[in-house]
């Protein structure tokens, strides 16, 4: 028997799939955790890690689509750690744990967090605090400390995503469209290569205010812009293909 705590509602990810807690007040899972989660290019047996877990709704997409994956949630708050793997414990995701670390700090090599002898992980994601230092506060303070980006913290943000990612390993982040040329150099400068930016478009003929940018440990490919989702029908309805992600957890291929 589960005691659900007073600040938490209880609802579900994937159309009901997936079993999912979260606080009532303060930052609340938006589309960019399953959309990341969607992108990533896991498979069976792969180490994964979301940096800034929240209450786990990523990684518990990541796994109802690549079952038997491990799975390591980074996030600094400690009531929401603690709330991800309760959620991970009642969607009997065993794989799937939360761990206490304030980004962009990462624990000293050899990283304790990883199975043993283990050294790298496959693919790395993660939604940054992207808001821009100078905007406005937000009134809500989990909200403000969830979205806004401090001055050089993009780059630090990068810097420690990509050290645990092995060769031909993966780092997907979801950023403001505005951020993508200079996320796109920083990743460059880690030796992350054949970046693809991926729009988000809110509808048909709007421009995308999100993006996810994948990139590819050591490579030396060139960038690719790809097409992209439509999120939205004109009716505000959500278009076919972001059903296919947000309801039934397809894979959203970055590439064609």
């Amino acid at each position: 028997m589960h005691h659900k705590s007073k600040n938490t509602s209880d609802g579900t990810l994937l159309e009901g799939k997936i079993f999912y807690r979260q606080y009532q007040e303060g930052y609340r899972t938006a589309l960019e955790p399953i959309l990341m989660a969607a992108s990533v290019p896991a498979k069976t047996g792969q180490t994964i890690i979301e940096g800034g877990c929240g209450a786990g709704a990523g990684l518990m997409c990541l796994h109802y689509r690549v079952p038997n994956i491990t799975g390591i949630g980074f996030e600094k708050n400690p009531e929401m750690l603690s709330l991800a793997n309760e959620n991970f414990h009642l969607n009997q995701m065993h794989g799937l744990k939360a761990i206490e670390v304030t980004l962009p700090k990462l624990p000293k090599r050899p990283f304790e967090f990883l199975p043993k002898g283990q050294e790298h992980v496959d693919h790395v994601f993660a939604n940054p605090p992207w808001h821009s230092h100078n905007t406005s506060p937000s009134p809500d303070p989990k909200k403000d400390l969830a979205k806004r980006l401090p001055k050089g913290f993009l780059d630090e943000w990068i810097y420690s995503l990509s050290r645990p990612l092995r060769q031909g390993g993966t780092l997907t982040l979801a950023l403001s469209a505005s951020l993508h040329a200079e996320a796109s150099a920083i990743m460059h400068s880690y030796k992350l290569g054949s970046i693809t930016l991926f729009p988000l478009w809110p509808k048909v003929n709007r421009p995308a205010r999100i993006i996810l940018l994948q990139g590819r440990m050591g490579s030396t490919g060139g960038s690719h812009v790809a097409p992209g989702l439509v999120l939205h029908n004109e009716n505000g309805e959500f278009s076919t293909g972001a059903n296919h992600v947000l309801r039934d957890g397809q894979r959203l291929h970055l590439l064609s």
